[in-house]
């Protein structure tokens, strides 16, 4: 289902050309001698188009360090006034919102917490309303794709049409080389149902180590997003806030030398040729699959009466063991990833398991 937000294209309210969104800065603005340096070394790359620093930090302990608060918005003035990058900054309440405007931010951001709180979003909506600036907002921290949307739409109503989404991974209790998980699903679920929405990735809060970085760069670029946040300090070593994800601004150059950007479409008539006739062949395969998986499912309800008949229990989890591991290792062989394999595996599983339930209640009602 596609959802309409009534928003302005990425180039109209900032001038990147075909370049992605450069926007770039400490996780938290320290001291003034701190955000101010890193400011100029940011604009000497001639790389970055926006500055950003976090002024009130939510913190999930209370004694953390929670930002310095608003005396850092003077900071941010200063820093823009002298290197000429636009400034950004994260708000979570309608304080937050009218102090940002008040010192003249430029782009505001909803941080995770935030978004995954619809009375907190609104609350921010609110204060907005009438306001004409860009605002971003980021994924939820858990993977809940509605939140997310719900968000968007709140501050688009709130009349916000210089609107983005910021990728930053979600929380996993499985432990991974990630801070958050990417789930690169998520955002390409945005992307196709909202197709004219900006999305920004954050690899900082994705990887929460700067060595992963330039894997997720690149990764973000080939997905076809519209721009980057990365955290750089002009020194992590001493940083207050997310030390191991940030890099210098001299990194931060050579990271952006490094990433190939390319483009989603090609005028070379040649590629669009050769790109329709393998389209062909995947649609026709497409075809073939979704037939046998439909042949699939006849069988399986005519499992679902022999079982009826036999008054067998639906599931047995022997026999879907055993499934699993003979069509894992034939994935394998295929070059398939056993992830990949794994879900498609549970999804044929479950509807087979919902083919074989309907018959076996239909019995049991029309007995009612």
């Amino acid at each position: 289902m596609k959802h309409s937000l009534d928003i302005l294209p990425l180039n109209s309210w900032i001038e990147i050309g075909d370049k992605p969104l450069i926007i770039a800065g400490p996780c938290s603005a320290e001291t003034e001698e701190q955000l101010v340096s890193t400011a100029h070394l940011l604009a000497n790359t001639g790389k970055v188009n926006v500055l950003r620093a976090g002024i009130w930090k939510p913190r999930t302990r209370p004694g953390e360090f929670e930002g310095i608060g608003s005396i850092g918005l003077e900071w941010m003035k200063r820093a823009k006034e002298e290197t000429g990058l636009l400034t950004a900054t994260e708000v979570a309440t309608a304080k937050h919102v009218e102090e940002a405007l008040a010192a003249g931010i430029d782009i505001l951001w909803v941080g995770a917490r935030s978004t995954a709180n619809p009375f907190t979003v609104q609350e921010i909506a609110d204060a907005l309303q009438g306001v004409d600036v860009p605002v971003l907002v980021k994924n939820p921290v858990n993977p809940d794709l509605s939140l997310w949307i719900g968000a968007l739409e709140r501050i688009n109503r709130a009349g916000i049409k210089k609107l983005a989404a910021i990728h930053r991974g979600f929380s996993s209790y499985e432990k991974t080389a990630f801070r958050n998980e990417p789930m690169w699903d998520l955002a390409i679920q945005l992307k196709t149902i909202a197709p004219d929405l900006p999305i920004i990735n954050d690899p900082s809060h994705i990887c929460g180590n700067r060595e992963l970085i330039p894997y997720v760069t690149q990764k973000a670029m080939d997905m076809d997003m519209q721009g980057l946040i990365i955290e750089s300090h002009i020194d992590p070593s001493v940083a207050w806030t997310d030390a191991k994800q940030q890099v210098t601004p001299a990194a931060l150059s050579d990271l952006l030398d490094s990433i190939s950007v390319r483009k989603p479409e090609s005028n070379n008539p040649a590629f669009e040729d050769k790109l329709t006739e393998l389209r062909c062949q995947i649609d026709k395969l497409d075809d073939q699959i979704i037939k046998q998986i439909g042949d699939r499912m006849k069988i399986a309800e005519k499992i679902g009466e022999f079982k009826r008949d036999n008054n067998v229990t639906i599931l047995q989890v022997s026999r879907w063991d055993e499934i699993v591991q003979k069509r894992v290792s034939l994935a394998k062989a295929l070059n398939l990833g056993e992830e990949f394999t794994v879900k498609f595996l549970e999804l044929l599983h479950n509807e087979s398991i919902r083919k074989q339930n309907e018959i076996m209640n239909a019995k049991s009602v029309a007995e009612a």
